[in-house]
């Protein structure tokens, strides 16, 4: 009897395990999905904001003119590219965060 009580234990225990391992796969595809969605919008924004830029810059009448164009462009890409990579950067730890907590709650009920 002891034995089978052990049996059907065991065999909960790695369903439930398995389950919050799907889970879990899942969480982490819909975080990644997120992230490959970011990231084709951000690359969509810097190209259009460099062909805005090009744009300008062949309508130049001085050097001074150009180097103003240049350098707002520069900033802007750089402050645009830093806030890209802090917005992926909390992405990726909330996709960590669901991706764990499946499993996290399994483990918490076979502990506690």
């Amino acid at each position: 009897m002891e034995l089978n009580k052990f049996g059907d234990e065991y065999q909960k225990a790695s369903k439930d395990g398995f389950d919050a391992t799907l889970r879990s796969f899942g969480e982490a595809n819909k975080g990644l999905q997120a992230l490959v969605a970011e990231m084709t919008d951000y690359s969509k924004k810097a190209f259009d904001d460099g062909i805005h830029a090009w744009e300008q810059l062949l309508g130049v009448k001085s050097i001074d003119q150009a180097v103003q164009i240049q350098s707002q462009y520069a900033k802007k890409a750089y402050d645009n590219y830093m806030a890209e990579i802090s917005k992926l950067g909390e992405m990726c730890m909330a996709m960590t965060r669901s991706a764990y907590a499946p499993v996290e709650r399994a483990v918490t009920r076979k502990v506690g």
